[in-house]
Protein backbone atom coordinates (compact mmCIF):
# COMPACT_ATOMS: atom_id res chain seq x y z
CA UNK A 1 0.00 0.00 0.00
CA UNK A 2 1.31 3.06 -1.18
CA UNK A 3 1.02 6.27 1.05
CA UNK A 4 1.35 10.02 -0.04
CA UNK A 5 0.61 13.62 1.19
CA UNK A 6 -2.13 15.29 -0.85
CA UNK A 7 -4.89 17.62 -0.87
CA UNK A 8 -8.16 15.67 -1.84
CA UNK A 9 -10.08 18.07 -4.38
CA UNK A 10 -13.54 17.92 -3.22
CA UNK A 11 -16.23 17.68 -5.71
CA UNK A 12 -18.71 20.45 -4.49
CA UNK A 13 -16.16 23.56 -4.96
CA UNK A 14 -15.03 25.06 -8.39
CA UNK A 15 -11.70 23.33 -9.30
CA UNK A 16 -10.25 26.44 -10.27
CA UNK A 17 -10.43 27.78 -6.98
CA UNK A 18 -8.39 24.10 -5.73
CA UNK A 19 -5.48 23.96 -8.11
CA UNK A 20 -2.66 26.37 -7.26
CA UNK A 21 0.33 26.57 -8.71
CA UNK A 22 1.69 28.00 -5.59
CA UNK A 23 0.88 25.15 -3.46
CA UNK A 24 2.41 22.68 -6.37
CA UNK A 25 2.20 21.78 -9.92
CA UNK A 26 1.47 18.40 -9.54
CA UNK A 27 -1.97 16.46 -9.82
CA UNK A 28 -3.15 12.82 -9.86
CA UNK A 29 -6.44 12.41 -11.65
CA UNK A 30 -8.77 9.68 -11.98
CA UNK A 31 -11.60 8.99 -14.27
CA UNK A 32 -14.22 6.58 -13.99
CA UNK A 33 -16.69 4.59 -16.21
CA UNK A 34 -20.49 5.04 -15.51
CA UNK A 35 -21.42 2.19 -17.66
CA UNK A 36 -21.87 -1.70 -17.28
CA UNK A 37 -20.12 -2.25 -20.01
CA UNK A 38 -16.61 -1.15 -18.89
CA UNK A 39 -13.96 1.32 -20.80
CA UNK A 40 -11.49 -1.43 -21.13
CA UNK A 41 -11.94 -4.82 -20.44
CA UNK A 42 -14.62 -6.94 -21.25
CA UNK A 43 -18.32 -7.75 -20.67
CA UNK A 44 -18.90 -10.86 -19.28
CA UNK A 45 -23.15 -10.91 -19.43
CA UNK A 46 -22.40 -9.91 -23.32
CA UNK A 47 -18.89 -11.23 -24.27
CA UNK A 48 -18.05 -7.72 -26.09
CA UNK A 49 -14.00 -7.09 -25.74
CA UNK A 50 -13.59 -2.99 -25.76
CA UNK A 51 -9.81 -4.02 -24.87
CA UNK A 52 -9.41 -1.54 -27.89
CA UNK A 53 -10.29 1.51 -26.38
CA UNK A 54 -7.08 1.61 -24.10
CA UNK A 55 -5.22 2.61 -26.66
CA UNK A 56 -7.53 5.01 -27.83
CA UNK A 57 -7.11 6.80 -24.24
CA UNK A 58 -3.44 5.96 -24.39
CA UNK A 59 -3.43 7.57 -28.10
CA UNK A 60 -5.14 10.55 -26.76
CA UNK A 61 -3.22 11.53 -23.35
CA UNK A 62 -0.09 11.57 -25.44
CA UNK A 63 -1.52 13.72 -28.25
CA UNK A 64 -3.01 15.96 -25.63
CA UNK A 65 0.24 16.32 -24.00
CA UNK A 66 2.22 17.72 -27.68
CA UNK A 67 -0.76 20.56 -27.14
CA UNK A 68 -0.76 21.41 -23.65
CA UNK A 69 1.60 23.08 -21.13
CA UNK A 70 1.19 19.68 -19.05
CA UNK A 71 3.63 16.66 -18.62
CA UNK A 72 2.66 13.54 -18.30
CA UNK A 73 4.32 12.18 -15.04
CA UNK A 74 2.53 8.69 -14.97
CA UNK A 75 -0.67 6.95 -16.05
CA UNK A 76 -2.56 3.89 -16.25
CA UNK A 77 -5.20 2.85 -18.33
CA UNK A 78 -7.90 0.51 -16.53
CA UNK A 79 -10.49 -1.85 -17.25
CA UNK A 80 -13.04 0.64 -16.10
CA UNK A 81 -11.50 4.02 -15.12
CA UNK A 82 -7.92 5.20 -15.52
CA UNK A 83 -4.70 7.33 -13.82
CA UNK A 84 -2.64 10.29 -14.66
CA UNK A 85 -0.39 12.00 -12.57
CA UNK A 86 0.24 15.46 -14.45
CA UNK A 87 2.50 18.34 -13.58
CA UNK A 88 1.48 21.89 -14.77
CA UNK A 89 4.50 23.34 -17.04
CA UNK A 90 3.64 27.48 -16.57
CA UNK A 91 7.01 28.50 -17.53
CA UNK A 92 6.14 26.64 -21.31
CA UNK A 93 2.78 28.50 -21.50
CA UNK A 94 4.12 31.76 -20.58
CA UNK A 95 7.22 31.19 -23.05
CA UNK A 96 4.67 30.69 -26.19
CA UNK A 97 4.36 33.32 -28.83
CA UNK A 98 0.90 34.24 -30.07
CA UNK A 99 1.69 32.23 -33.03
CA UNK A 100 1.99 29.17 -30.94
CA UNK A 101 -0.87 29.64 -28.72
CA UNK A 102 -3.51 30.44 -32.13
CA UNK A 103 -1.52 27.12 -33.80
CA UNK A 104 -2.12 25.08 -30.24
CA UNK A 105 -5.56 25.87 -29.67
CA UNK A 106 -6.29 24.80 -33.70
CA UNK A 107 -5.22 21.95 -32.99
CA UNK A 108 -8.43 21.73 -30.42
CA UNK A 109 -10.92 24.39 -31.04
CA UNK A 110 -11.60 26.42 -34.18
CA UNK A 111 -10.66 29.43 -32.84
CA UNK A 112 -12.52 32.54 -34.11
CA UNK A 113 -12.60 34.31 -37.41
CA UNK A 114 -10.26 36.71 -36.13
CA UNK A 115 -7.44 33.56 -35.31
CA UNK A 116 -8.48 32.21 -38.51
CA UNK A 117 -7.39 34.72 -40.50
CA UNK A 118 -4.00 35.42 -38.57
CA UNK A 119 -3.29 31.58 -39.08
CA UNK A 120 -3.86 32.29 -42.82
CA UNK A 121 -1.40 34.97 -42.30
CA UNK A 122 -3.67 37.46 -43.22
CA UNK A 123 -3.14 41.05 -41.89
CA UNK A 124 -4.93 42.30 -38.76
CA UNK A 125 -5.28 45.90 -37.50
CA UNK A 126 -4.10 47.21 -34.77
CA UNK A 127 -7.28 46.47 -32.91
CA UNK A 128 -8.13 43.60 -34.44
CA UNK A 129 -4.52 41.97 -33.36
CA UNK A 130 -5.15 43.77 -29.63
CA UNK A 131 -8.45 41.78 -29.36
CA UNK A 132 -6.79 38.31 -30.52
CA UNK A 133 -4.24 38.78 -27.98
CA UNK A 134 -7.22 39.05 -25.30
CA UNK A 135 -8.62 35.52 -26.35
CA UNK A 136 -4.68 33.92 -26.52
CA UNK A 137 -4.30 34.96 -23.08
CA UNK A 138 -7.61 33.22 -22.21
CA UNK A 139 -6.63 29.98 -24.55
CA UNK A 140 -2.76 30.11 -23.15
CA UNK A 141 -4.66 29.91 -19.69
CA UNK A 142 -6.77 26.69 -20.44
CA UNK A 143 -3.47 25.02 -22.00
CA UNK A 144 -2.11 24.78 -18.71
CA UNK A 145 -4.99 23.56 -17.20
CA UNK A 146 -6.25 20.30 -15.79
CA UNK A 147 -9.62 20.77 -16.34
CA UNK A 148 -9.78 21.33 -19.75
CA UNK A 149 -6.97 18.62 -20.44
CA UNK A 150 -9.30 16.14 -18.84
CA UNK A 151 -12.36 17.45 -20.96
CA UNK A 152 -10.93 17.13 -23.77
CA UNK A 153 -9.43 13.54 -23.50
CA UNK A 154 -12.81 12.48 -21.83
CA UNK A 155 -15.27 14.18 -24.43
CA UNK A 156 -13.47 12.52 -27.42
CA UNK A 157 -13.53 9.31 -25.86
CA UNK A 158 -16.87 9.52 -24.86
CA UNK A 159 -17.56 10.68 -28.40
CA UNK A 160 -15.63 7.52 -29.85
CA UNK A 161 -17.67 4.68 -27.44
CA UNK A 162 -21.12 6.53 -27.65
CA UNK A 163 -20.60 6.00 -31.74
CA UNK A 164 -19.19 2.31 -31.19
CA UNK A 165 -21.99 1.52 -28.84
CA UNK A 166 -24.97 3.24 -31.38
CA UNK A 167 -26.26 5.06 -28.01
CA UNK A 168 -26.11 8.48 -26.51
CA UNK A 169 -25.67 9.76 -22.99
CA UNK A 170 -23.11 9.66 -20.40
CA UNK A 171 -19.88 7.22 -20.75
CA UNK A 172 -18.27 8.84 -17.71
CA UNK A 173 -18.99 9.15 -13.90
CA UNK A 174 -19.50 13.06 -13.13
CA UNK A 175 -16.43 14.73 -13.05
CA UNK A 176 -12.71 13.47 -12.75
CA UNK A 177 -11.23 13.43 -9.20
CA UNK A 178 -7.85 14.80 -8.17
CA UNK A 179 -5.31 14.95 -5.47
CA UNK A 180 -2.75 17.70 -5.37
CA UNK A 181 0.61 15.95 -4.40
CA UNK A 182 2.39 18.37 -1.99
CA UNK A 183 6.63 17.20 -2.17
CA UNK A 184 8.52 15.01 -3.81
CA UNK A 185 8.14 12.15 -2.12
CA UNK A 186 3.87 12.29 -2.89
CA UNK A 187 4.98 11.92 -6.12
CA UNK A 188 7.34 9.24 -5.91
CA UNK A 189 4.56 7.28 -4.27
CA UNK A 190 1.61 8.09 -6.35
CA UNK A 191 3.70 7.77 -9.34
CA UNK A 192 4.27 4.55 -8.28
CA UNK A 193 0.77 3.45 -6.90
CA UNK A 194 -0.44 4.49 -10.80
CA UNK A 195 2.51 2.46 -12.65
CA UNK A 196 2.03 -0.79 -9.93
CA UNK A 197 -2.00 -0.39 -10.73
CA UNK A 198 -2.48 -3.28 -13.18
CA UNK A 199 -0.22 -5.72 -10.73
CA UNK A 200 -2.41 -5.29 -8.00
CA UNK A 201 -5.88 -5.41 -10.06
CA UNK A 202 -3.75 -8.49 -11.20
CA UNK A 203 -3.98 -8.15 -14.57
CA UNK A 204 -0.12 -7.96 -14.82
CA UNK A 205 2.86 -9.87 -13.64
CA UNK A 206 5.53 -6.95 -14.18
CA UNK A 207 6.10 -3.60 -14.86
CA UNK A 208 7.31 -4.92 -18.80
CA UNK A 209 4.05 -6.23 -19.30
CA UNK A 210 1.40 -3.98 -17.85
CA UNK A 211 -0.07 -2.93 -20.79
CA UNK A 212 -0.75 0.85 -21.90
CA UNK A 213 0.93 1.98 -18.42
CA UNK A 214 4.07 4.80 -18.09
CA UNK A 215 6.04 2.18 -16.99
CA UNK A 216 6.28 0.01 -19.27
CA UNK A 217 6.08 3.00 -22.17
CA UNK A 218 9.15 4.32 -20.61
CA UNK A 219 11.10 0.86 -20.43
CA UNK A 220 10.41 0.82 -24.06
CA UNK A 221 11.82 3.93 -24.80
CA UNK A 222 14.51 3.22 -22.57
CA UNK A 223 15.67 -0.06 -24.28
CA UNK A 224 15.91 2.15 -27.69
CA UNK A 225 17.33 5.60 -25.87
CA UNK A 226 14.74 7.01 -27.50
CA UNK A 227 13.03 9.20 -24.69
CA UNK A 228 8.81 10.53 -25.45
CA UNK A 229 7.58 14.19 -24.02
CA UNK A 230 5.94 12.10 -21.06
CA UNK A 231 7.98 10.63 -18.27
CA UNK A 232 11.49 12.03 -19.23
CA UNK A 233 12.19 12.87 -15.93
CA UNK A 234 10.31 9.90 -13.85
CA UNK A 235 11.07 10.06 -10.19
CA UNK A 236 10.88 6.39 -9.34
CA UNK A 237 13.47 5.37 -11.57
CA UNK A 238 15.77 8.20 -11.02
CA UNK A 239 15.11 7.19 -7.14
CA UNK A 240 16.26 3.45 -8.01
CA UNK A 241 18.98 4.29 -10.40
CA UNK A 242 16.97 3.42 -13.71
Amino acid sequence: MYLYRYVNIQMGRPRKSLISLEATPYYHCVSRCVRRAFLCGRDERTGRCFEHRRQWIEDRLLELAEIFALDICAYAVMSNHYHVVLHINAAQAEAWTLREVVDRWHQLCKGSPLSQRFARNEALSGAELARLEEVAAEWRERLMDISWFMRMLNESIARQANQEDGCTGRFWEGRFKSQALLDERALAACMAYVDLNPIRAKVADTPETSDHTSIQRFMDTHKTRSFPLLVTLHPILCFIGA
